[in-house]
């Protein structure tokens, strides 16, 4: 079952539930997909791959203006981004946890024979390879530095 199957199924489920919130984040994501769909040189096909980054493309943007509407006190529109990225996380997968994603790039500096700051972009080239829809761009770098650093 495609991404756009499940989120029709979904979507069916919200309207009879009367969830507004999950009504929501679907359609959010669907609009993204049909607007991935029609994209030059997709052919009304969009792969898994390409889906998955679709989603975390959304998860920062929502990431990104529930940091803003904190930072303005405006609780009623976080409350909104976060009901939005709950629906979301459902359709991204498994994200590693924290002493997951230190083994793997401990892994990855290892295989890379990086030894400092000076080998980041190419640690950096192949965790993002590897470590794509697993987790956050900004946590592997800040790990890499981390690690690099010591």
């Amino acid at each position: 079952m495609s991404l756009e199957e499940k989120i029709m199924a979904e979507m069916k489920e919200a309207m009879k539930a009367r969830n507004e919130a999950a009504l929501r984040g679907l359609r959010a994501i669907k609009a993204e997909i049909i607007k991935a769909k029609t994209e030059p040189g997709a052919n009304g096909q969009v792969s898994a791959e390409a889906e998955s980054k679709l989603l975390q493309k959304m998860m920062k943007q929502r990431r990104d203006s529930l940091d803003i509407f904190r930072q303005q006190n405006r609780a009623d529109l976080a409350a909104k981004e976060e009901e939005e990225m709950a629906v979301i996380e459902k359709f991204l997968p498994k994200q590693l946890d924290e002493a997951a994603l230190k083994a793997a790039v401990e892994a990855i500096i290892a295989e890379t024979g990086a030894t400092g700051p000076g080998d980041l972009g190419r640690v950096m080239g192949v965790a993002s390879k590897k470590l794509a829809g697993q987790a956050d761009g900004k946590a592997i770098s800040a790990l890499v530095k981390t690690l690099l650093n010591n």
